[in-house]
Formats: C-alpha cells, sequence, structure tokens
C-alpha cells in the first residue's frame, strides 16, 4: 500500500546541518502545517479531517547510491526528507497550499516540493533512543534480528536506510532522542 508524501533531496552529498537541509525541513512543515490549517480557508479541501501533523521521516545514502556503513562520513550523506500528507491531500490542494506557503514564507524556496506516493514494502525497524551518532549500536541489533528471522536487508536505488524523527533535536536532550530505523527486507534465499 503506498502513502502521498511530500518528499524534499539533497542535490548533492552533504551534511544534515546544511542550509539546503535546514530549508528543505522548514518547507516540509511550512507545507504539512498549511495543509492542517487549510480547514480554517475559503475553500476547505474536500474530505478534510483534523489531524496530528506526521513526525519528519528520512531516508539516507551515499553519493553512490549505496547504504551508508559509515554514519562518521557526515559529508558524503545524501538524504530525502519528507512528512506524510493525509489522502485527502490531492495534487490540486497541494499546489494550492504550496502556493499560499511560498507567498508567506518568502525567504524559503517551495520550487522542488512536490507530493508523491510512497509504498515503501516489507521492512523490520527498531526503535533507538540516544545520539543519532550511537545509531550503529541499534542497527547492529536490528540487522542481527532480520537474520535470525531468515530475512536479508534489501537495499535498493528506491529502497533506502529509512528514519523516523519522533523527537525534536531543538528540543529534546540528545540522549533521550527517539528514531525509529526502518530497513528494507526480503526474505532470505535458500541454497
Amino acid at each position: 500500500m503506498s502513502s502521498s508524501f511530500c518528499p524534499l533531496r539533497s542535490q548533492f552529498p552533504e551534511e544534515p546541518t546544511s542550509a539546503e537541509y535546514a530549508n528543505a525541513v522548514a518547507v516540509l512543515y511550512g507545507l504539512s502545517y498549511g495543509v492542517k490549517m487549510s480547514k480554517k480557508g475559503a475553500v476547505q479541501p474536500e474530505g478534510y479531517f483534523d489531524f496530528v501533523v506526521p513526525p519528519l521521516e528520512g531516508l539516507w545514502h551515499n553519493a553512490d547510491g549505496d547504504v551508508i556503513t559509515d554514519i562518521t562520513d557526515k559529508d558524503n550523506f545524501c538524504w530525502t526528507s519528507m512528512i506524510r500528507q493525509p489522502d485527502f491531500v490531492k495534487p490540486e490542494v497541494f499546489e494550492n497550499i504550496k502556493t499560499a506557503a511560498a507567498k508567506k514564507k518568502p525567504e524559503l524556496d517551495f520550487s522542488l516540493a512536490l507530493l508523491q506516493k510512497f509504498a515503501e514494502g516489507l521492512c523490520a525497524q527498531i526503535l533507538h533512543i540516544g545520539p543519532y551518532d550511537d545509531e550503529p549500536k541499534s542497527t547492529a541489533i536490528l540487522e542481527r534480528f532480520i537474520e535470525e528471522s531468515g530475512y536479508a536487508a534489501d537495499f535498493l536505488k528506491s529502497r533506502r536506510h529509512h528514519e523516523i524523527y519522533l523527537s525534536d533535536p531543538r528540543k529534546t536532550a540528545a540522549e533521550k532522542l527517539k528514531t525509529i530505523i526502518r530497513y528494507p527486507i526480503a526474505k532470505e534465499k535458500t541454497l
């Protein structure tokens, strides 16, 4: 099953602390809160229902398109950041909200924002609690679980290391950050 997301991608490898990443996150939240507040507009989108803005999500890979194996090499990270959108957000609704958001926040670049379907497929996940730099401890546990369950990680160009950020790093101490780490998997082939 696929869901609608608003994704923004890095154009080049860069640290997730870059200005481009900060712009992407601000654009994603600006659009998502624009959708949420569309109930107060002159024309409410058909099928509108009140909702909580979902968490920020990130798909990560290195500059070659491969899975990230060295989490300390942040200069080589490429990302797709995204926030899930409710089903009532159709392309016309999205474009109207995008236009309104660009007028409200002209300092942000909304030009690359789009509405896309995303179907992840079969995955395994783990809740990581702590700093992002400590994620290898959690991914090692996740990898062991995947293998012991008869599966293998299935990273492809369309299936990436996926993180869902349950905490806001601007308001949460690093040791208390909560991040769901999700790996795409496939059944291990037996010989």
